[in-house]
């Protein structure tokens, strides 16, 4: 993403669903089954719909971001960026677009989770004013 290039983020469209979830097979090769793509597109159709956001460059998909909102926090489930176009403020723009929908629905707190180890992504979000929390993170397929 040069300076001279456009990115256009704006909420996720059917025709965008082949390019999604590519670039989340590429972003998140080890995701469980309940986190494969054509299931998480279809049932975050039905649910909130407009905080599903893609970033676009060119008329290509450069990043996705996710969240919803229940009405007692929020959450941030994906941000995703194509790995060639890191590290040039696409992910800040990204939260920064969903983090103000989610506060426009009168959310007062947005949670996310990283995997244990991905230091990385830690650093990102901590640059971005989150903070770790300690907590136990708890989970149940059903």
């Amino acid at each position: 993403m040069s300076h001279s290039s456009a990115i256009d983020i704006r909420p996720f469209e059917d025709a965008d669903e082949e390019a999604v979830a590519a670039l989340w097979k590429q972003v998140f090769p080890n995701d469980p089954p309940w986190n494969e793509p054509s299931l998480v597109m279809a049932k975050k159709r039905a649910v909130q719909r407009d905080l599903f956001l893609v970033a676009m460059e060119n008329g290509a998909l450069a990043g996705t971001a996710m969240g919803g909102y229940d009405g007692h926090r929020g959450w941030i489930y994906a941000l995703a960026i194509r790995p060639d176009l890191r590290r040039r403020g696409l992910g800040a723009r990204l939260m920064a677009r969903l983090e103000s929908a989610l506060s426009d629905l009168g959310c007062p707190k947005v949670n996310l989770q990283v995997r244990d180890g991905n230091e990385a992504v830690v650093a990102f979000y901590q640059r971005l004013g989150y903070a770790v929390e300690q907590r136990v993170s708890l989970g149940k397929p059903l």
